[in-house]
């Protein structure tokens, strides 16, 4: 099962917009640099568990989002950091995984919550994403992402 990198997406601060980045250095232990949960200024930085250094949505859970529930996301609407396609991120909960050369760990699924529909400002939001709302994940070996870069399970 082998994907790609369509986008990347940081943010230096909680809740200010997403900025698309042709590539990102992904730091192990730490997260993605120039992200809000590198310098642990996120909205849920100071909440326990891992899964917090970087976080992938897949493409067809943005277009089914919108053809069910009519809920138009742009890459960066979703506040994950990495957009990805032609892999179901669902099936690397609890797997290593290549971004690039990049090792990842899936830690558990990203469902939506009423924090992101109210950054978004669309009703349908978090019903529209639940079960398909991203991955969330760990780095266990970092390096550079890039866009373009296969995502290999």
């Amino acid at each position: 099962m082998n994907g790609e990198v369509l986008s990347i997406h940081i943010t230096p601060k909680a809740e200010a917009p997403m900025v698309a980045v042709p590539e990102v250095n992904a730091v192990a232990g730490r997260g993605l640099e120039g992200d809000r949960y590198f310098e642990h200024t996120g909205t849920y930085s100071e909440t326990p568990g891992s899964g917090r250094e970087v976080t992938l949505i897949a493409t067809e859970a943005i277009a089914e989002a919108e053809s069910e529930y009519g809920v138009k996301l742009a890459p960066g609407d979703s506040r994950r950091n990495i957009l990805t396609s032609g892999v179901a991120l669902n099936d690397l909960v609890d797997k290593q995984f290549r971004v690039g050369d990049v090792v990842l760990r899936g830690r558990r699924l990203c469902e939506p919550c009423d924090y992101l529909q109210g950054l978004v400002g669309q009703e349908n939001v978090t019903k529209s994403l639940v079960h398909r709302g991203g991955l969330r994940c760990d780095i266990v070996s970092g390096g550079t992402i890039r866009v373009g870069d296969a995502v290999v399970a």
